[in-house]
């Protein structure tokens, strides 16, 4: 699995068509629990959220549900272990600087 995030209008399903060119991508408004589940990738996913949330649906264990969907566990695991040990690192860390574009941006400085 994989996640592209950032603000509104920022060019995420641009960037996702152009990484993924071969991907049939749904739109999270148009698709049911079981489309989601089974989709390569998904744009506007927080429009799911918002249709299931009117729809009255209990979106207890999505994540999860998709979670199980990653069909390369090992990939998953590894992902989860280098964010946990890179946060047990920025918590211990004097200073953590996130670099975008080339420009870096403190996150923690004491």
């Amino acid at each position: 699995m994989e996640m592209i995030i950032g603000g509104a209008y920022q060019g995420k399903a641009a960037y996702a068509k152009a990484q993924f060119p071969d991907v049939d991508w749904k739109f999270g408004g148009e698709i049911t629990e079981e489309e989601l589940l089974k989709a390569a990738g998904v744009l506007g996913f927080q429009e799911y959220i918002r249709k299931a949330l009117k729809a009255g649906e209990d979106l207890t264990g999505l994540a999860e549900k998709l979670a199980q969907q990653d069909p390369d566990a090992f990939e998953r695991q590894y992902r989860e272990a280098v964010g946990r040990v890179c946060t047990a690192l920025a918590a211990k860390s004097r200073r953590v600087t996130r670099v975008v574009c080339g420009i870096g941006t403190v996150l923690k400085d004491d």
